[in-house]
């Protein structure tokens, strides 16, 4: 198989895609994002060399000249990228004066490697990376019943844990959407922060608790279940003893960092996963997530995932969607058959601006999603409120769109956005707006139900779903259905 080239160029206006490039090149933008990808079986050993010319030839051109305007050169080794160890990274390229052979600039170059899944064959027999059946608005909860350590009205249910997914999947949530990363020894856990607290106790100190912030990532799965762990917001808390004490006799459902596995065993198959997939985030500023500005092969870290979800979902819908935009290139394309959402904040009042281009713009991240052909994008509610004309171009485009952020809790704005026609909405404490119900997989599985078995339509049965199994014949009439699904 031979190499192949492809250069894409990626703006708040449009993309472009194509296997060659005009002689003298594109013109590089602050405001644009340009991408060479390369196909190859050979990855160890490849040089790419990258001539820059001017753009204004204002002076005089030699004639004769076979390069007219080409004023250096950079080169990038394969082997160099082997030598960093990493899957993605970036390194700066000394720019070599075309003549005197002199640097006259460097170029920054962010790369990444994507290696196929090991074992895991693409095929078609079951793929839904691009599919999504037309529907009402879902609703999704955030973090299973929502956000409870950093939002104004905080969830009853600690977050991300078996007991909140499974709240949020009983008062009728299409989805529940939930953060993943991996424990020290490579267990994907289910939870939100980069960091916790991990609870010391100094030697003849009266206060019994010291909280020191750690990276999830430097505990084993074994530590995370067993230690004394709390939130960051717990530094800032004066009721430190009295959080420890409250989790430690909770029951097993409430505790938190379940594992990955034990989430997919535990909820019943017809409630949607959102996964998003954890990754550290570069401030513009240069601050990073969580302090941190290291951490695992992105090859190995996504690997490990969606081994752990291929092998575990059975029938469940699953949708990932993450941050970070080379996370969405490779979970694209190490597998088809669950489709992912860029997630973006666009321009935000209320978060810093991120590094990257790709993500500093709702525009660019449909341009994006357009180009390495994700199901959508998963856009910051505070942006779409302010430019509700995005939606109407996203769908235009045959993007997904789901929005997240904290003024999606008002039941004022999901009105809004479900008439803008976002296909889901993430928001908290959803079991303060909806009665324990089937959700509409459920509903739907009835209907379906109903018309391959005739009898079923003289059946009084309330509902078919994993809450009430034995309700299939019930006593209450098959009109509480209908109301549900017209809900």
């Amino acid at each position: 198989m031979s190499n192949t080239l492809e250069i894409s160029l990626i703006s708040d206006n449009e993309f472009k895609c194509r296997h060659s490039q005009p002689e003298c090149g594109y013109g590089l933008q602050p405001d644009r994002w340009t991408e060479y990808s390369i196909q190859t079986m050979e990855p160890d050993n490849l040089e790419l060399i990258f001539d820059f010319f001017e753009e204004d030839l204002s002076e005089h051109v030699v004639q004769g000249d076979a390069l007219p305007g080409h004023v250096g050169t950079a080169c990038l080794l394969s082997s160099t990228i082997a030598e960093s160890g990493k899957s993605a990274g970036i390194l700066t390229l000394p720019i070599m004066s075309r003549n005197s052979r002199k640097t006259i600039g460097k170029v920054r170059v962010d790369f990444i490697i994507i290696k196929p899944l090991p074992g895991y064959n693409c095929d078609m027999k079951s793929s839904f990376s691009k599919y999504w059946k037309p529907r009402i608005p879902l609703d999704v909860g955030h973090r299973g019943a929502g956000n409870s350590t950093t939002t104004a009205q905080l969830a009853k249910v600690q977050e991300n844990t078996i007991a909140s997914l499974r709240n949020a999947a009983s008062h009728g949530a299409a989805f529940v959407e939930f953060d993943v990363h991996l424990s020290k020894d490579f267990v994907p856990v289910v939870y939100h922060d980069l960091t916790c607290c991990l609870t010391m106790k100094k030697k003849f100190d009266a206060d019994p608790v010291e909280l020191f912030e750690i990276p999830v990532k430097e505990l084993t799965f074994d530590q995370l279940q067993l230690l004394k762990l709390a939130h960051v917001t717990a530094l800032k808390s004066k009721d430190r003893q009295e959080s420890m004490i409250e989790e430690e006799n909770s029951f097993s459902e409430n505790q938190p960092f379940p594992s990955l596995k034990m989430v997919l065993e535990s909820l019943p198959e017809d409630v949607g996963f959102n996964i998003e997939i954890k990754w550290i985030c570069q401030q513009r500023d240069g601050m990073w997530d969580g302090n941190l500005s290291t951490y695992f092969d992105m090859n190995m870290f996504l690997d490990i995932i969606l081994k752990t979800v291929l092998e575990n979902s059975g029938k469940r819908r699953i949708v990932f969607s993450s941050f970070d935009a080379d996370i969405c290139t490779m979970v694209r394309q190490k597998q088809n058959k669950y489709p992912i959402l860029f997630l973006t904040q666009g321009k935000s009042d209320i978060y810093p601006e991120l590094m990257d281009l790709r993500s500093r713009t709702t525009p660019i991240a449909m341009s994006f999603a357009q180009f390495e052909n994700l199901l959508g994008i998963n856009a910051h509610t505070e942006d779409l409120l302010r430019n509700p004309s995005y939606i109407q171009e996203a769908k235009a485009k045959g993007l997904v769109i789901f929005c997240w952020g904290d003024d999606t809790n008002d039941p004022e704005n999901r009105r809004k956005l479900k008439e803008f026609g976002v296909h889901g909405l993430i928001y908290d404490r959803i079991y303060d707006w909806m009665p324990e119900q089937p959700n509409i997989f459920q509903v739907e599985q009835l209907e379906r139900l109903k018309q391959e078995l005739p009898e079923l339509k003289s059946c009084l049965c309330p509902t078919v779903s994993h809450f009430a199994p034995s309700s299939l014949c019930g006593e209450t009439g098959i009109n509480g259905i209908d109301n549900v699904e017209n809900a």
